[in-house]
């Protein structure tokens, strides 16, 4: 049996391009700006800590990993830097700008 062959993928638009090198760079820098550094460092009572490239420390808690802060910090710097770059009017799981309180 053949299969029929695919159409290619249609290519995009000039605009489509340019949105999604922004995204792509955005999240590039977003990664580079919050990787960890340094040695992860443990205190007597317990507690572990690792710096992050924006100066932040990330740390465990009483009911969170330390793995599990990085993985949100990193989210969040995602997040953050792609709704900065994000075309107006895509559909938005999250509200954005947010509201000012």
């Amino acid at each position: 049996m053949t299969s029929a062959p695919h159409d290619p993928a249609p290519e995009p638009s000039t605009a489509d391009e340019a949105v999604s090198a922004q995204m792509r760079r955005a999240k590039v820098q977003a990664f580079t700006d919050h990787t960890t550094v340094g040695q992860v460092e443990q205190d007597a009572d317990g507690r572990v800590t690792i710096e992050c490239a924006c100066g932040m420390v990330l740390t465990n808690g009483p009911t969170w990993s330390l793995d599990e802060h990085i993985r949100l910090h990193r989210a969040e710097a995602r997040f953050l830097a792609l709704s900065a770059v994000a075309p107006d009017g895509i559909p938005r799981l999250v509200p954005w700008p947010p509201a000012a309180s």
